[in-house]
This record gives structure tokens, C-alpha cells and sequence, in this order.
């Protein structure tokens, strides 16, 4: 059966984090891992100003959530393995970011 790019790329996304939590489950467990589509850019944001491809937020009832954009990584990479390398990169820096620590810290091999 064939697979829509869409849940491939959910699939990278989920790779990642099961890889994470190998190191990390206890600081991950409440924390919420989302794909959208495309991020939204506030009004006066241009494409110069840098599109992200992953965002770190608070969702309202105060649990991290941590948000892949699907759109900017597709259109970023052209090879399979470089989509999964660059989702990979953003969720570590994410859970960096989420943790304070540096992405070296969370994966020595990033």
C-alpha cells in the first residue's frame, strides 16, 4: 500500500522521538510531539526573515509541546535521509531548547 508524504513524514517525526526517549523518557514524558502543515508567520514575517522548521511551545493547560513543520523540511530536502537527518536536527533542538541544554548534550552525535 502505498504511503501519502504526509505520514511518512509523521513517521520521521515519531522516529526521532522514540530515539530521544531512549536517553531522555523521564524529561519527555509529558511532553507533547505535533506535525503541522506550515508554521504560521506573524503579519510582517517575510521568507527572508527564516521560515522555522520546528517550534517549542506551552500548550494552554501549561505541557510543552513541540511542533514539526512538514512543509519547510519537504521543501528544504530532497533526499529521504536528509528529510530524516533535518527532522532529527529539529526535534534535538527542540528538547534542547525545552531542557536548557545543548544540543550536543541531548545527541552526543548531532
Amino acid at each position: 500500500m502505498s504511503r501519502s508524504r504526509a505520514h511518512v513524514f509523521d513517521d520521521l517525526v515519531l522516529d526521532a522521538v522514540e530515539r530521544l526517549e531512549r536517553h531522555w523518557a523521564r524529561e519527555l514524558a509529558n511532553v507533547e510531539f505535533l506535525v503541522e502543515d506550515v508554521p504560521r508567520v506573524p503579519r510582517g514575517v517575510t521568507a527572508e526573515d527564516g521560515i522555522p522548521f520546528s517550534r517549542l511551545e506551552a500548550a494552554k493547560n501549561g505541557q510543552a509541546r513541540i511542533i514539526v513543520y512538514r512543509r519547510p523540511v519537504e521543501i528544504r530536502t530532497r533526499e529521504p535521509e536528509e528529510m530524516a537527518l533535518l527532522v532529527y536536527d529539529s526535534v534535538v533542538e527542540e528538547v534542547a531548547n525545552l531542557l536548557g541544554l545543548e544540543p550536543e548534550t541531548v545527541d552526543p552525535e548531532t
